[in-house]
């Protein structure tokens, strides 16, 4: 049985043959890559172990990143091979050796989850859920969208415009998390088989950033709810704010990297040294 890396991506292909050629042809590969970039996929493509999709334009908070993610998790399940999955995008890179994921414990879930509402989130985040949000039809990576996204968003809290929730919704407690997780087949079995999945994905349109919630609602109300970990099993740096947030970590993180129990850091630029070390740590072991 195989492990399988789904991956999404919104720039150069570099980074993730590095991703690639780490795992080797024992794993597999499924990469959406953001519809808008333009970029030559023939190296990816040629290799066989690497599936490559290019069908969404997917825009940051929007649905489209659910959609494409989900689109990665259909293919993946295809493959009978395909015993245990992980999530991460470009910018990651593993932190341990592969005998390390060879020895995971395959009838786990690492998926870091949390009820809603909830303080780690503005407005407990159910402004996801409650309003309209227009993120795929504007990028918030552009100032004056972001402004207008704000804007349209002030405006339906005052004027008390809330949605419905349909009563799919009323019957699931819902959980918000991490979007990056690693789970076995027969978790990924049941959030594709779900009955009301058509009817939730349709709700979930205009929900900012709906894969932070869609696996964790879906599964903690689940059979599997025993058998999740709440742990994504992902370093991820939000204090530091070293270019952006989560931060890009760097060679200082190295021995807090190694130290942990994490499977992936979150995230590297692809000139750090960080990956490098990583490399050589993990070539050892």
């Amino acid at each position: 049985m195989k492990q399988a890396i789904l991956i999404t991506a919104y720039k150069e292909e570099s980074s993730l043959i590095d991703i690639v050629d780490f795992f080797g042809s024992d794993y597999n590969f499924y990469i959406h890559f953001d519809r808008k970039v333009r970029i030559d996929l023939s190296v990816l493509q040629e290799r066989k172990n690497v599936f490559v999709s290019k069908k969404y334009r997917v825009n940051w908070g929007g649905v489209n990143h659910l959609k494409a993610i989900l689109l990665l998790v259909d293919i993946a399940l295809k493959n009978p091979e395909n015993a245990f999955f992980h999530l991460i995008t470009a910018e990651d890179f593993p932190v341990k050796s592969i005998n390390y994921f060879e020895a995971l414990d395959s009838t786990k879930n690492y998926l870091d989850f949390f009820e809603l509402p909830t303080p780690f989130w503005e407005s407990g985040g159910m402004d996801r859920i409650d309003y309209y949000n227009f993120f795929d039809l504007l990028n918030a990576k552009k100032t004056i969208h972001a402004k207008v996204l704000g804007k349209l968003l002030s405006y339906q809290r005052k004027l008390g415009l809330k949605r419905k929730y349909p009563n799919e919704f009323l019957q699931l407690k819902l959980y918000g998390g991490s979007t990056y997780w690693s789970l076995n087949r027969a978790a990924l079995d049941y959030v594709l088989q779900f009955d009301c999945n058509k009817k939730i994905i349709k709700r979930f349109r205009h929900t900012f950033c709906a894969e932070e919630i869609y696996f964790q609602t879906i599964l903690l109300n689940s059979p599997h709810a025993g058998s999740i970990e709440n742990d994504d099993l992902r370093y991820i740096d939000w204090e530091s704010g070293r270019r952006g947030y989560p931060a890009f970590l760097d060679e200082t993180d190295f021995e807090s990297l190694i130290a942990s129990n994490k499977l992936f850091a979150r995230k590297i630029d692809k000139s750090n040294t960080l990956k490098m070390m990583l490399i050589n740590h993990v070539s050892n072991r």
